[in-house]
Formats: C-alpha cells, structure tokens, sequence
C-alpha cells in the first residue's frame, strides 16, 4: 500500500494559478503510474490527468488540456499538478492516486488502488 499526501490547495482568483503537490511514501514509487483526479459538490469523481511510471507520457481530460500540466520527481516521491488559466469550474476537491498497470484507459478509476485524502482548490469569479 502507498500513502499519499496532497497539499497545495487554496483560494486563487479566476485566471490564478496553484501547484499541488502528492508525497508518496510505502512502497517504490517509479512502479506506479499516478492520476489526478477531482470532486466538485453534487457531481461525480472525474479525471484530471494521469503520469506513466518513468512521467514521458501524459494524459489528459479535455476539461483542463493546455492549461494543466502533471509531472513527477521519482527521486523525491512526489507528483505535481500545475493549475493555470483557472476557472470556477475548477473548484474541486483534487485527489492523487496510484496505478499499478500502464496502458489502458488512465481515466478510469477502478485501475486506482491508493488515495489520498484531498486537497480543496476554490477559484472565485
């Protein structure tokens, strides 16, 4: 099992940015590929992004593509989430999980075994 621990949120203006953070710990963490996903009050959880193991390939909802950017440090454990061009429909708790597998359809939450407990992102308008 892989702890996760987001961090980063807050309130940014609509157009801000904010960075989040994920910090993994348990288990190595290059094995797994990491997704991004996001919850917003009465909606269902949905994908943001996903990193494969060695972070070359990226993948994206179309919600957020070219104004989000995920990346990863295997040295440090960590996974990063880059919010530009925010918008209120962004506001969301944002979630960092864990995947053993590559390939396949990184937008689907039943590949994600660990998760972290959130990070509450509000944009204002």
């Amino acid at each position: 099992q892989v702890q996760l621990v987001e961090s980063g949120g807050g309130l940014v203006q609509a157009g801000g940015s904010l960075r989040l953070s994920c910090a993994a710990s348990g288990r190595t963490f290059s094995n797994y590929v990491m997704g991004w996903f996001r919850r917003s009050p009465g909606k269902e959880r949905e994908f943001v992004a996903a990193i494969t193991r060695n972070g070359i390939n990226t993948y994206y909802a179309d919600s957020v593509k070219g104004r989000f950017a995920i990346s990863r440090d295997n040295v440090k454990n960590t996974v990063f989430l880059q919010m530009n061009s925010l918008k209120p429909e962004d506001t969301a708790v944002y979630y960092c999980a864990t995947s053993r597998s590559e390939g396949g359809t990184y937008s689907y939450s039943g590949r994600y075994s660990d998760w972290g407990q959130g990070t509450q992102v509000t944009v204002s308008s």
